[in-house]
């Protein structure tokens, strides 16, 4: 395993220890009581449209597998399988498949190292805010996603628009609160450490093992897919943030955050 991703794994497992008493407390009656949970309304109506009952659907860094299970339990499918480097959250979602009686499972591994018991497995694949960031390779985390999903399958990328990693976010050295949409960073490929921890999901500040994340231009998203067999069939950006990071230009007319849609190539 890589060193940066050895060290994503100790981080998002030591703030997952440290996970204010709220976060994830609400997963078991969302997911119960109201349709697709956890989801957007821009990805609701993405979703809805999927052909999910029955299906096998698979997500890759699910975190505590809220979505996961959410989508299964929404959209009628057959199975659930998520996919997460952090051991304890997976355990913490393996708990509330079996607490909501949901067809579900979840394994900890390193995305890049999954393995062929999941070749041509999934019916629909997602990936949500914050999943492509951990990866120095999208063509890499591509081949994987694809060769875990069967020919003709779908894929649903919910995401915070590239276009705002050239932002600064509170906190920032060159963070200027009259001139949010100023662009202080590349657009292109850019390497991030940080040790302050993940205040979404700790609510507290801390001095964190380091994590290492990277950005990365919508080119390279797309090429990833398309170098992998998966065809573009939808993209929709919006001027609303996803990420909690730039709800103050939410409808400014910048982009904040997209839907892609892509389908696996037949034979």
């Amino acid at each position: 395993m890589e060193k940066y991703i050895e060290g994503n794994k100790a981080a998002w497992e030591e703030a997952f220890e440290n996970r204010d008493a709220s976060w994830g407390a609400d997963i078991a009656e969302r997911v119960r009581t109201e349709e697709y949970p956890f989801f957007n309304e821009e990805t609701k109506r993405v979703l809805k449209a999927l052909p999910t009952q029955g299906a096998v659907i698979g997500q890759f860094c699910c975190n505590n597998g809220r979505e996961l299970l959410s989508l299964v339990k929404s959209g009628g499918a057959r199975q659930g399988i998520g996919f997460d480097i952090a051991e304890n959250q997976v355990a913490f979602a393996n708990e509330k498949a079996r607490e909501l009686g949901l067809p579900c499972a979840f394994e900890a591994v390193n995305i890049y190292d999954i393995d062929d018991r999941y070749r041509e497995k999934l019916d629909v694949a997602l990936i949500t805010i914050g999943a492509l960031c951990w990866f120095d390779d999208l063509d890499r985390f591509f081949a994987v996603v694809a060769r875990c999903m069967k020919p003709g399958a779908v894929i649903v990328i919910n995401e915070q628009h590239p276009c705002t990693n050239m932002l600064a976010t509170e906190g920032d050295e060159p963070f200027d609160p009259e001139h949010r949409t100023a662009c202080h960073y590349s657009y292109f490929e850019h390497e991030w450490t940080g040790n302050e921890g993940m205040f979404y999901m700790t609510q507290k500040t801390y001095r964190s093992k380091t994590f290492t994340d990277y950005t990365h231009p919508l080119s390279e998203i797309v090429s990833g897919m398309c170098d992998n067999g998966i065809v573009v069939t939808g993209l929709q950006e919006f001027d609303h943030d996803i990420s909690g990071g730039f709800g103050a230009l939410d409808h400014s007319g910048f982009p904040l955050s997209m839907i892609l849609q892509g389908r696996k190539m037949t034979r």
